[in-house]
Parts: C-alpha cells; structure tokens; sequence
C-alpha cells in the first residue's frame, strides 16, 4: 500500500512566520491522520532573494516547533537540470514560446491599447499581450541570437487545445479530509504565465508541478492565497502525464489589520516569538491549532 504524502515547501527568502508556522503544523497534523509522510522541500529557485541563512532559520523554527520530516531534503537549486529537461519538452511540442517584452513595454503597449479594460489575472497583473507568440520563427532566434532578455511563457491556448485529460481537481472540504469536491480548472485566468527564465529554466509553476511528482505527494495542503494558481498546475500537469494530487487550500492566518502575513512586511517571525519566550504550544493557540 502506498503511503500519503504530504509536503510543506517553503522559500528561504525571508523568515518564517505565523503563517507559515500554521501551514507547516497543519501539514503534520493531516499527515499524521492519515498515517502519512511528510516532505520537507526548499523552494529556492530565486537564487537572487534565497539564501543559506534563510534556509538554516527555516530548520531551527521547524525544529522547535516539534516538526519532524522524512530526510534528504529536496532543494530545487540542486534540479535545474530536471526541469530544464521539461522546459525541453514543452518548447519542442511548441507549447511555450519566447516573450520579450518589458514591464515598461507591456505597460506602454496596454495604455495605448486597452488601458484600464485591459484583463487582468487573479493577482490584479495585466495579462501579457499577444504580440511575442506572433512573431516569425525568424525573429524569435535572431533577438535570442543578439541575447535580448527573454522569459519562456506558457501558449495557453495551444495548452488547453492539447490537453486530453479533465482539467478539474479534488479538493478537500476541511481539515478533517471528511470530504472532497470536484473544482473546475481555470488556467486561462492567468493568460500566458512564465514557465521559465533564460537563465532560470523553471518557475514556480513548472518546478512545483514537477516536484510533487518526482516526490509521489499525494496530497497538497497550502494557503488559500495559492487556490487560483492551481488551475495552472492542472494545466501543466495534464500536458506532461503527471499524476495530479489531492488539494487543500487553508485559511489564511491575517495581521491584525486584516491583511495576510508576509515576509516582505517583516510580520511577526518564529524566531522573534521564540527569542520572546513565546512556546510552541503557545504558536499552536495563536493559529487556531
């Protein structure tokens, strides 16, 4: 019988926090339920914004917090090559396609264009202009050629022509896994998202999908905030045969202004709870665990 699996995946490009700290334990919780495993993976593949340090804070804030997680740990640093051979793929079925334009560019071309009717995905950023998958192969070689700055983005509509399977995915209902529903897919809502760099061959998208794959996780328990992007995944993952897990959007631990925690905000960290003789249990009251 094969064992569930469950994966916590933070980015060490910030400390973690008490979001992160309730996504973490409620991973452990649900896993343990159901007489799982858990994964611990480092998703650094921002290699400007990730570092060792980060990582190293990761581990001794999941460690106190009485987490435990099958070893070795995979870090996506280590596996560009794996998703190098995927963006492969893609770029050989002609399901990606390389996208040029600048911020400022896209920004000047839908002021000139759509302006503030311009569609907009679930983020609030204006879908990327259609201008780069028109252009001749020709062109295409000869601005790579010359190293212009590029980023590979998904065709959608190629991707969605060619996808076989049903892009739905089940989703559990509560923490208990008592119940799941069937939610429809989404992924044009995103308009042609990234799927790589020039010099980063991967993007969340594309990494995670295959991550979760290569790992055998079974069962995706994240925050709310990431429900839209699975769309995108299911999309990814019916185009590469991969298997598609079971899914678990949680609620979102919010400050006390209401707005979700970040990292960016320098929201109150474990580190700093700890350093205040604040206790793991005492992290378990204030998310609700």
């Amino acid at each position: 019988m094969t064992l569930l699996t469950f994966r916590f995946a933070p980015s060490p490009n910030g400390e973690l926090h008490l979001g992160h700290a309730y996504s973490a334990l409620l991973n452990q919780r649900m896993g343990a339920r159901a007489g799982g495993r858990l994964l611990l993976r480092i998703e650094d593949i921002d290699t400007a914004r990730c570092t060792p340090e980060f990582e190293a804070g990761i581990f001794r804030d999941l460690e106190w917090l009485g987490l435990d997680w099958e070893r070795p740990v995979r870090r996506q640093s280590e596996h560009f090559a794996e998703y190098r051979a995927v963006l492969d793929r893609l770029i050989a079925d002609e399901l990606v396609y390389p996208a040029f334009m600048s911020r400022g560019e896209i920004r000047a071309f839908i002021a000139e264009t759509g302006g503030r009717d311009w569609p907009r995905d679930p983020d609030g950023v204006p879908l990327y202009p259609p201008l780069d998958k028109a252009l001749p192969a020709k062109e295409r070689k000869r601005r790579i050629a010359e190293n212009m700055p590029f980023a590979w983005r998904l065709d959608v509509a190629a991707a969605m022509a060619g996808a076989t399977g049903a892009l739905s995915f089940a989703e559990f209902t509560d923490e208990m896994m008592s119940a799941t529903r069937t939610v429809e897919a989404m992924p044009r809502a995103w308009g042609d998202v990234i799927v790589a760099r020039r010099d980063i061959p991967t993007s969340y998208h594309l990494a995670v999908v295959v991550d979760d794959a290569l790992q055998g996780v079974s069962h995706v328990v994240r925050g709310h905030d990431l429900y839209p992007a699975t769309g995108v995944q299911r999309l990814l993952q019916e185009l590469l045969g991969l298997p598609a897990p079971r899914y678990f959007h949680h609620r979102l631990i919010l400050g006390p202004d209401g707005r979700k925690l970040s990292k960016s905000f320098k929201d109150t960290g474990l580190a700093a709870l700890r350093d205040a003789g604040v206790s793991p249990q005492d992290v378990k009251r204030l998310v609700g665990l």
